[in-house]
């Protein structure tokens, strides 16, 4: 039987019955595994109020609410099942997941550490623990959750690339282009591996490999706003005009509209001396005001020199 019809079985079982929780709650956790996560809460939420002592109710509450990213409801869920189960480490950790999202970063350090008291060898509340501290720039408590992840699982790319960011914050470039390549080793398709390998290739005055490697960033996302402008900056800079046009019009053809796009698109245009293409972006771009970095006044002025 397939899940779709287990959950229309399970579905008439409970039109029929209610009052019977062994199938609602089975209903719900199949609704939470196929993506119905509105129609798992209501069964949920029910199923709270009949059975308020089940920890389990409460622990796949805070789940369903958390895919919803109803993040606060979610805390209260997990809170709920601990209160119920105190060692319920799976709701101690995603609790902690919770915490990271709402900002609540002492709150998701106690709880990642509760799970490592039980579990010291867990690379990914390493992982989780370093994460918080990235986000907290302590970037030396970070770089020591991080190596402990990778420590215990040299595959995990994402340890390696906050490493890499780590160094990069650092100025430490050289160690920092070592671990964005270590990321591409393990997944080739990661564009801000190459992204970051630009930027650093920038900085150090490496413009072809910063060419190549934005282009790669461009070919893994084109949706990279970042790395069209910082492209096609460079394509101007070193003369390459007619590239730079392609450039900004694939960005717009794959990009959400945005006005610094539009903006740098005009600002092109007026480097081929295209004085139609310039004021029609300029125009663009302040009607894309929202999405702007530059000041309304200011293209204002450009269109009035026109």
């Amino acid at each position: 039987m397939s899940k779709l019809d287990k959950i229309e079985e399970l579905q008439q079982i409970v039109k029929n019955d209610s009052s019977n929780a062994q199938a609602r709650r089975q209903l719900a956790v199949l609704l939470m595994d196929a993506g119905f996560n509105e129609e798992a809460l209501q069964h949920l939420l029910y199923l709270s109020k009949v059975s308020s002592f089940d920890d389990g109710i409460f622990y796949n509450l805070g789940i369903v609410y958390e895919k919803l990213r109803k993040f606060d409801k979610a805390k209260d869920s997990y809170i709920k099942a601990i209160e119920l189960a105190p060692e319920s480490y799976d709701a101690i950790y995603n609790l902690g997941l919770v915490y990271t999202e709402l900002k609540e970063y002492d709150d998701a350090i106690n709880a990642f550490n509760q799970i490592l008291e039980v579990d010291p060898e867990d690379s990914n509340t390493y992982f989780n623990l370093g994460l918080v501290y990235f986000k907290k720039k302590n970037f030396v408590q970070a770089m020591e959750n991080f190596q402990k992840t990778v420590d215990l699982n040299q595959d995990d790319l994402y340890a390696h690339f906050y490493i890499g960011n780590i160094y990069k914050e650092f100025g430490d470039l050289d160690n920092a282009k070592d671990k964005f390549n270590r990321v591409l080793e393990l997944s080739p398709d990661y564009s801000w591996a190459y992204y970051n390998l630009a930027v650093i290739d920038y900085e150090q005055g490496n413009i072809e490999s910063a060419i190549d490697n934005l282009n790669k960033t461009i070919e893994m996302n084109p949706i990279d706003v970042d790395a069209y402008k910082i492209l096609t900056k460079i394509l101007i800079a070193n003369g390459y005009k007619i590239d730079a046009c392609d450039l900004i019009q694939q960005a717009l053809t794959n990009c959400e509209e945005s006005g610094d796009l539009y903006y740098l698109a005009a600002k092109i245009y007026q480097q081929v001396d295209d004085q139609n293409n310039y004021s029609y972006y300029l125009n663009e771009a302040a009607k894309n005001s929202q999405t702007l970095s530059v000041s309304v006044s200011k293209i204002k002025k450009e269109l009035s020199a026109l």
